[in-house]
């Protein structure tokens, strides 16, 4: 871990170690700002005490970082757009780092000091927005380019589908189990429970599937989440200190040969596919072109990017053998190569199979670049399943008490965290960024209306409004950020 501060300046080692304490603090804030909502229907119920499910909630959150991959942290990361991502320099990521990190930790401390349910994820989404935009105006280069509008589109309808159907499906299974045992006791409120039954805690089957439900959220929770601050990481790492982390320096030979193997294939891709993608990638008119030194990614000149990586990769079998300008050139290619890709899939003339082997091709193609090191999931881990121990009271309150007008019932509370568990898990699988806090909240609310409870229509407009503030808010808070930063750098 520590090798790659070896001949840095200091400047950059103390920039390197801010933007990383900058990181871990947003995942911490996240911990208890998001977490809450995993442990909040658990506590209300009295299913389990609160330390203790925050404690079993933080290791849960852990457990799911550590085994979660990295899909959900690289949908992240190209939301910016890929002439970013390769060309960024020292001073560039710095500013690009500071500026969304400090803008989501304003947000979210802010919304959660006031108690609201606001997304962590729709934060840092707004904030990397706003940055993307805010480079596109600074470098005069179109909107449409500033940001990947396609990772963007897919990622927005994930959030805002995500909790219309947290709510739909909740409310659903809460009137299956009202239609399946009418007078059963897991209808009651804790104050009707202690009132009635004189008991505290629920009864045993649906503690056992609250806690359950509860540990699921927050496992799903980590994994989702906490791939974000594994994505914010590699963002880090690789705009300040390319050198080291633009390529897993730790690929074996045989991946670097699955990688050299994928370009091969590629290119036989195009060239099976002359007559339909002849004139979109200029098929035969660029061979022996030079790319020029200022590195943009252009379809026209694929055939020459795949010629320069073959070459480059030419006998190697460690990246370690790369100097250091060659590593960053070789995830250049890569990166550029799988743009251009993922643009032929989605053109007309493909049939299903041809699209289905360009997309076993790309996985291959960013097999070295779309990687983490342990030690970045580990500490990410940590500080999320950390931060889930502390601050948790404010949130608990809100979504056990203040979104209906009545107490949760046990039901709702198993109806809403199973709802959520299986919501973010299925996100997980399809590596789409979800709002823990948002499917949650709408589960909740889904329950009330179900369960004729009615909603206060106080907290339910400002969840809303926070929901509909939050990414405006971020992204012009990190634009403002980045284009100040970029000023004072010169």
């Amino acid at each position: 871990m520590f090798e790659f501060f070896s001949g840095l300046d200091a400047w950059v080692v103390v920039s390197l170690l801010l933007a990383l304490a900058f990181v871990l603090t947003f995942e911490f804030i996240n911990g208890f700002h998001d977490t809450a909502n995993a442990v909040a229907t658990v506590i209300y119920t009295k299913a389990m005490p609160p330390h203790l499910a925050v404690m079993l909630s933080g290791l849960f959150n852990f457990l799911g970082v550590l085994l979660g991959g990295v899909g959900v942290a690289y949908a992240i990361v190209h939301l910016l757009p890929v002439e970013l991502l390769i060309n960024v320099d020292t001073g560039h990521g710095l500013a690009m780092v500071f500026s969304l990190l400090a803008a989501a930790i304003a947000w979210n401390l802010g919304t959660w000091y006031f108690g609201i349910p606001a997304s962590s994820s729709h934060t840092l989404i707004g904030s990397i927005l706003g940055v993307g935009l805010a480079n596109a105006l600074i470098t005069e280069i179109p909107l449409a380019d500033g940001v990947n509008w396609q990772k963007a589109i897919d990622i927005g309808i994930s959030l805002v589908a995500s909790p219309a159907a947290g709510f739909m499906v909740a409310a659903l299974l809460l009137l299956s189990l009202r239609w399946w045992r009418p007078l059963s006791k897991m209808h009651k409120t804790p104050e009707q429970r202690r009132e009635i039954d004189d008991k505290k805690h629920p009864p045993f089957w649906n503690r056992l599937v609250l806690v359950l439900s509860a540990m699921a959220v927050s496992f799903v929770h980590g994994s989702n989440d906490g791939q974000k601050g594994i994505g914010l990481i590699m963002l880090v790492l690789i705009g300040i200190v390319p050198s080291q982390f633009v390529l897993d320096l730790n690929s074996t030979t045989y991946q670097i040969e699955r990688t050299r193997d994928a370009t091969v294939h590629l290119s036989q891709f195009y060239e099976r596919n002359h007559a339909t993608l002849s004139e979109y990638l200029a098929l035969g008119r660029n061979n022996g072109t030079e790319l020029p030194k200022k590195f943009r990614c252009d379809a026209k000149l694929t055939e020459p990017t795949i010629a320069a990586l073959l070459k480059g990769l030419e006998g190697v079998q460690n990246y370690n053998e790369l100097p250091a300008e060659s590593r960053i050139q070789t995830r250049r290619y890569l990166l550029c190569l799988d743009d251009t890709a993922k643009k032929v899939g989605k053109l007309q003339g493909l049939d299903k199979r041809e699209k289905a082997d360009l997309e076993k091709l790309r996985k291959d193609l960013t097999a070295t670049t779309e990687y983490s090191p342990f030690w970045v999931i580990l500490a990410v881990a940590l500080a999320l399943g950390i931060g889930t121990m502390v601050g948790w009271k404010r949130v608990v309150l809100t979504v056990g008490e203040k979104i209906g007008k009545q107490g949760m019932t046990y039901a709702q509370g198993m109806s809403a965290q199973i709802t959520a568990a299986c919501a973010i898990g299925l996100a997980n699988v399809f590596s789409l960024p979800v709002s823990t806090t948002h499917v949650l909240s709408s589960g909740v609310a889904g329950t009330m209306v179900a369960n004729k409870s009615g909603l206060q229509g106080g907290t339910v407009r400002t969840i809303l409004l926070a929901w509909v503030l939050t990414l405006p808010t971020s992204m012009a808070l990190a634009a403002g950020l980045f284009w100040l930063a970029t000023k004072l750098l010169g």
